[in-house]
């Protein structure tokens, strides 16, 4: 039997009902696909089922898709929140085989009570409380963060060996659990300019991450001028960034418009669209859906190859 995939719209003012319809109206191979999204989003989408979590509203006694721009902060992201718990339910209960989950806006979702930094932490905890690494992936280039959302003032203290070890940890056994590649190339990426020039630039490379580097038998750490030039040229099978932009940004130079987002350490698959809501584009019929439509096929391969 084809895997099945559960989708959600996301936060219904921004672009994620758009590039989750142009994607399922090409198809995508043998998936069977379930989207979960407002009642009126879902009713006009080709999917193999529809699961409604809620309208939008009314006007003159009538439902229409057009209030979602109007939609109060609060009901946007207790929409969106809503079909991502369904999402879950459905992946855990063995229903569907991954979910792929459309952009929110953070606003939206503390509005609602959902007070986490982004869907990683809140699938974390939702999964028991289970440790995460939140992944990029531009064709062969996978990209494995060791801290997230934080100010770039807090990286230095926030990488220890600790972190860079469980975090490759956790990368190296979804590698081979999930894409089934055994004894996977790991590389860290050095913070300091140089890798730290013998520590004329910095101290961190030399004492966490080469330290770390070693017992997870990974190269590195190597200057992030080049690093992600190797991998790319296939030398590595994913690189440890020590933060959110520098592994961000290689991602989207590698393949822009066609990034994909990945929990590593989940129970269950788990992929998203490296971009965010696009409120200023959304409802004008523009929005590129290369990103989701690599999140689909991803999800789709990854459920088809963990069975």
């Amino acid at each position: 039997m084809p895997p099945r995939i559960a989708i959600t719209l996301g936060d219904p003012r921004g672009i994620g009902p758009e590039v989750v319809g142009k994607t399922l109206a090409d198809p995508l191979g043998k998936a069977e696909f379930v989207v979960i999204g407002p009642d009126e989003l879902v009713a006009e989408l080709p999917a193999d089922e529809r699961i409604g979590i809620g309208t939008l509203g009314t006007r003159a006694g009538r439902a229409d898709a057009a209030l979602a721009a109007d939609l109060p902060l609060e009901a946007a992201g207790r929409l969106a929140a809503a079909a991502v718990l369904k999402a879950v339910e459905l992946v855990r209960s063995g229903d569907v085989g991954a979910i792929v989950t459309g952009p929110a806006e953070k606003r939206a979702l503390h509005a609602a009570g959902y007070a986490y930094p982004g869907h990683t932490e809140w699938l974390a905890e939702l999964a028991g409380g289970v440790d995460v690494v939140m992944m990029l992936v531009a064709g062969t280039l996978r990209v494995a963060l060791v801290t997230t959302h934080i100010p770039l003032a807090a990286v230095p203290s926030t990488v220890t060996i600790e972190r860079v070890l469980k975090t490759g940890h956790i990368t190296r056994s979804a590698l081979e659990c999930w894409w089934g590649i055994e004894d996977a190339r790991l590389a860290v990426c050095a913070l300091n300019p140089h890798g730290g020039e013998g520590g004329l630039f910095g101290a961190e490379d030399d004492e966490i991450l080469a330290p770390a580097a070693r017992e997870l038998d990974a190269a590195g750490p190597i200057p992030a001028d080049t690093v992600f030039v190797r991998a790319l040229r296939g030398e590595f099978d994913a690189v440890l960034a020590p933060y959110h932009d520098v592994g961000m940004t290689a991602v989207k130079v590698a393949g822009f418009g066609g990034g994909v987002n990945v929990t590593l350490g989940l129970p269950f698959i788990r992929t998203a669209p490296d971009h965010g809501t696009a409120f200023d584009i959304a409802g004008r019929g523009i929005a590129d859906a290369g990103s989701m439509r690599e999140a689909v096929r991803l999800a789709a391969e990854l459920a088809t190859l963990r069975r």
